[in-house]
């Protein structure tokens, strides 16, 4: 279930289920690669979080047995149709990413796609996936962030006053949350200029 404070952004990104598959199209076919080459470091028990409408299902290895959330059901709706379609099994769960309905210590590997720049409160959603991942267990995230380039991190930093209304923050510190949240950094991988990163992390054990 979701919080009621987070209904907000519930119905945020319900309205934008509409039109995300059109929107994110060209990102599919631009960054699909490097996306599958994350994915293929995917071991044990798997949490995908904001799985969308499941665009990114493709890009998994086959024969996994995953699940998915994403605080829409209207985003659940459409992802339900893409993994009836995986070479897998994918379980699609409503649920928020701050407030997850799993015990400590659950899963081996955890997956984000461009999610972190729409959590409302990303360290706080950062150390959820934490409690849930086992001692040594990994993180694998494709971000988009804020650029460290001085103009083109003022431009994200306009940009963000708009872009949030309706979907993403563009200037978020995604790595500087990473480690606020706890994980150690394993790797850090630049797509697209700095803007773009593959980002690896992993739960030390205590």
């Amino acid at each position: 279930m979701v919080p009621l404070d987070d209904l907000a952004t519930k119905r945020k990104w319900d309205k934008s289920s509409k039109s995300f598959d059109f929107l994110t199209f060209a990102d599919d076919r631009r960054y699909g690669p490097y996306k599958r080459e994350l994915f293929q470091k995917i071991r044990g028990k798997t949490l995908m979080l904001a799985a969308g409408t499941g665009n990114d299902f493709k890009f998994f290895p086959p024969g996994l047995d995953f699940v998915a959330i994403d605080i829409s059901a209207k985003m659940l709706e459409k992802a339900a149709i893409k993994a009836a379609r995986y070479d897998g099994k994918i379980e699609l769960r409503e649920m928020d990413v701050c407030h997850l309905d799993y015990a400590d210590d659950v899963f081996d590997t955890i997956v984000t796609v461009c999610t972190f720049c729409s959590v409302p409160k990303p360290v706080a959603g950062l150390r959820e996936l934490r409690r849930v991942l086992k001692p040594g267990g990994q993180i694998l995230m494709f971000e988009h962030v804020r650029s460290t380039i001085g103009p083109f991190g003022i431009l994200l930093d306009l940009m963000t006053a708009l872009s949030r209304r309706f979907g993403p923050d563009m200037n978020r510190d995604t790595v500087g949350n990473v480690q606020k949240a706890g994980f150690r950094l394993r790797r850090i991988g630049n797509v697209y200029l700095d803007i773009v990163k593959t980002i690896e992390g992993v739960k030390e054990h205590a």
